[in-house]
């Protein structure tokens, strides 16, 4: 049976990717990860965990080259949010670390609270709090 999942990405400068995703509230993690060109997060309740891999160590992994993420997208990272103010303020810290927001917080269809936003390296994220009290039902 599996135990757990783990998302690896391919980043262009480790340190920097380090002290980005430090500075939006993810929790580093020393047990594995911790060569110069790799790093390791945990994130949320159940730490999920997520692995970042300098592109020469990534490409070696995957054993093909790494796509452009700059010009085309074929994943969404999506984390809940504990309140349409936690957004706004995960938000802020993205802009602040050098992160660029391509969807500003706000709501839609009236229960789902939440903001898109762009790493160092391209990848797209996105933060959401969403009302389960107002979701539709059906």
């Amino acid at each position: 049976m599996i135990k757990s999942l783990w998302v690896n990405l391919p980043v262009k400068n480790v340190k920097n990717s380090k002290d980005f995703f430090t500075k939006i509230g993810f929790q580093l993690n020393l047990k594995h990860g911790v060569r110069d060109d790799s790093a390791c997060f945990m994130v949320g309740d159940d730490n999920f965990i997520i692995m970042f891999f300098e592109k020469p160590l990534f490409e070696d992994f995957v054993a093909t080259s790494v796509a452009d993420s700059r010009s085309g997208s074929e994943v969404l990272f999506s984390f809940d949010a504990e309140s349409a103010e936690e957004v706004d303020d995960l938000a802020r810290k993205v802009v602040e670390a050098g992160g660029t927001l391509y969807a500003e917080p706000g709501y839609k269809d009236g229960w789902m609270y939440g903001c898109g936003f762009i790493d160092l390296d391209g990848q797209r994220w996105n933060i959401l709090y969403m009302d389960l009290g107002k979701m539709p039902l059906g």
